[in-house]
Parts: C-alpha cells; structure tokens; sequence
C-alpha cells in the first residue's frame, strides 16, 4: 500500500530561509503523490551549509523510505548538496563524460561559453542513475540503496517539475510505491462558496457511508471537491459515479473533473464551438491574457489581449467614444461594455471580456472604492456588464477578478453549446 511508504522532502537553499524565493516545490511534490495515493510525511527547509544539509540527510535517511531532495545540485560554491550526501552513504563521485557533452552542447545553443565550475555537475554517484534534465545543466540523480529510495532533483521549477512528473513518477509507479492512476476523483467547481458547496452535496455523501472520504479545498474563485476511499469499501468506478452524481447536481457551478484551470475549459468551449476571443485590461495589467497564453495552441482560440490603462489608449486603440468616458468614466459599466466591443471588433474576434476598476491606489471618491470591478462580455448575441466588489489586496484582486471574467465566460459559452438564450444585459453587485 502506498499509504504505508514514509515520503520525506528535503529542500535546500538559504534563498528558501531568507524569504527570497517561495518554496513552491513542497506545494507541487506533495500535490503530485497525494494525487497517486501517497502522502508526503515531512519537508525540512534547511540551508546550504555542508553541516546542516549532513546532519539533516542522516536523521531524514533513518526515517524516510523515499527521501527526496530539491537544490544544491548546480555550479556554484554554495552547491554542496551531491558531495555531502555522497559522503554520508559512502558513495564514490565519478565523472560522467555524457554529461560533460550535454553541458558543453546547451551552452552553445544559447552562443554562451561553458565556465569549467559547469563540470562540477558532471560528477555523479558511482551506485546510481541519472535523471536527465532537459531545461538546465544540473542532472538529477537516483540511488537505491539500504532499503531506501533517493531521489535529488535540481532547485528551478521549470527544470524539476518536469523531471519528477516525466521521469521520477513513471520509476515509483514501477515500483509499486505509487498508484498507476489517481488515488480519487476530483470535482472543480466555481461560482459557489465551499460551505454552501458542501452543503449541497451532502445528501449524495450521506448514502454511501463511512466508506467514502470527502475532502475540499478552496482557491480563489474556484473550490475543488475530491471524493475517495482510503479503505477501497469503494471502488474506483463507484467514486466515479458519485462524482458524476454530484456534477449533475451543481449543473453550471461544475467547471470540470481533474485539474484543468478556468482558462483551458473555456479554451476547450471555444474551440468546440469554433469561436474567438479577445480580452481587453486595466485592473488586471495583461492577467488575463496571460492566463490563456498558457494554453497550448492559444493561437487556435485566442485573437489577442490590449491593455489599456489610460483614456487615450481606450479612444485610439478600442475606439471607445471620448463622450463617453467623460461622462460616465473610466470604470464604469458603459465603459466595459464599449471596451469589450471595441476589442472583439478590433480583434476580430466572436467573444470578448473587458475588465476595468481599481484594483488598488486610486479611487472613486467613494463611489467606486478600492476593490470595485467592472468585467463586460460581448457575444455574437449581445453584450451585458457586471459590477464585482472585491476586498483585500491588489494582488488578491486581480486574481479575483481575472477568474470572475473566466467564470463568466465558460457559463456564456455552455449556453451557447446548449443553444440556450441569454438575457440583453446583466448588471449586478457580486461579494
């Protein structure tokens, strides 16, 4: 059973210590065995000096089955991960020529000359395997030994995610220390709070018993509900069916099953449908847009994005009537509903979102406070404009924001797939 197998992290980095960089691996390790049925028991922040990351090592190696280690492995000095642990389990350090030519061929891709600290990183342990990194020069290692299980990864994201989903995961799948599928059924919701989401889907839960275990977890403008049976009284296929249960229950409120964002389902909607879409911004900078660049193939779906801050640009770049904003301003409702226009028409696009308020700084003098947002949407049957008011801070208003527009959105774009008729206009206050 893979609930059995003791997991431990151990992420190093005075950077990690100090604040300077967030330690988003233990969030994406975790996340990624909890979804295969394992729990991650520890993680350990400790910092680059060889005393600590030894001392650390020896305690974690007695306890752990899986002990798996993030950073320490590049070019620089303070990169003593792979020697203080080589020491610890008696491992010879060996020169790994391979290695050697991978470094040398991607410093030349980027017309860069190779330093000789870079071979540092070619030096690998004599009774272990090597993790190829495609996206750095720091190779990761895996060794079995004493009974246990290390893996070392590289610090960067962009280069550990990928080697632990593509190359880490497969290896405990294989051998039996994960499960091959996910461990339970997820259901993404939006639109509805987590307390009121589970007290709507509680009467599905209360039919199936002790059997089933229900967990939630609640993100800015979406709440995740994960159905599960830690003590298989319940198969795989029956968790499905109470998923699928509560999906036709919370009908539009259900965004999806798995993972996938707000922004790939309404990406999926679009390209179902054969539609286009533009965004315009002032609130949220180009967070928007971001979030569909993302998408693989955005080209397919996406026209393209125009932030537009000031008046000026509104005007030349939207055509967004000057009259207009001098009598009803900048972040109003008939503001959003002329920018959502200007940029489907600009953009030639069949759908567009508009987002406009003040996301933090200045202010409406009371009339629209800090917080307030105007999203407008035109589609090929209408355009129509809410108001949000969002308290906290500018970050958490974006982002509030950005995921209301998606929300939106994927709504509009259901009823259409369904051929269902919408109202000419909304105007409403959203807490």
């Amino acid at each position: 059973m893979t609930s059995n197998v003791c997991y431990e992290l151990l992420t190093l980095g005075d950077e990690l210590l100090l604040g300077l960089t967030a330690n988003s691996h233990l969030t994406f390790i975790g996340a990624q065995l909890g979804r295969r049925g394992a729990l991650l028991r520890r993680n350990v922040t400790i910092t680059d000096e060889a005393d600590a990351i030894a001392a650390q090592f020896r305690e974690s190696w007695t306890r752990a089955d899986v002990l798996i280690t993030t950073g320490g492995l590049g070019p620089t000095c303070d990169d003593r991960t792979r020697e203080v642990i080589a020491e610890v389990l008696g491992q010879k350090l060996v020169f790994d020529p391979a290695i050697e030519l991978a470094i040398v061929e991607r410093f030349a891709r980027f017309g860069r000359k190779m330093t000789a600290n870079n071979l540092k990183q070619a030096y690998v342990f004599e009774r272990g395997e090597v993790l190829p990194n495609a996206n750095g020069t720091a190779p990761g290692l895996w060794v079995e030994q004493d009974g246990k299980l290390l893996v070392m990864l590289p610090g960067p994201p962009n280069e550990m995610q990928p080697m632990f989903t593509d190359q880490v995961v497969p290896r405990l799948v294989e051998r039996g220390l994960l499960l091959e599928r996910e461990a339970y059924v997820q259901l993404r919701t939006a639109g509805v709070g987590e307390s009121a989401l589970e007290a709507r889907l509680q009467p599905v839960f209360n039919r199936y018993g002790a059997g089933l275990s229900v967990a939630f977890c609640a993100h800015q403008g979406a709440v995740d509900c994960r159905v599960s049976s830690p003590t298989s009284a319940l198969s795989f296929a029956q968790l499905e069916a109470v998923a699928a249960e509560c999906a036709a229950l919370l009908d539009d409120d259900f965004v999806c099953y798995g993972h996938d964002s707000l922004a790939r389902v309404c990406a999926d909607l679009l390209r179902a449908q054969e539609k286009r879409l533009a965004v315009v911004e002032t609130a949220t900078g180009g967070l928007l847009a971001n979030v569909f660049t993302e998408v693989c193939g955005a080209c397919k779906f996406f026209a393209g994005g125009v932030v537009c801050c000031s008046n000026d640009a509104k005007m030349q770049l939207l055509d967004v009537p000057e009259c207009l904003l001098m009598q009803h301003g900048a972040v109003s409702d008939e503001a959003a509903v002329a920018m959502a226009t200007g940029a489907s028409e600009t953009l030639g696009a069949d759908y567009a979102l508009a987002v406009t308020g003040f996301a933090g700084g200045a202010t409406g003098a009371g009339v629209n406070p800090v917080g307030t947002i105007f999203i407008a949407l035109f589609s090929p049957v209408g355009v129509w404009s809410k108001k949000l008011s969002y308290p906290g801070p500018c970050s958490t208003v974006k982002v509030r924001a950005v995921n209301a527009a998606l929300d939106w959105l994927r709504r509009e774009l259901l009823r259409a797939q369904r051929g269902g008729r919408v109202p000419v206009r909304r105007v409403g206050v959203m807490q």
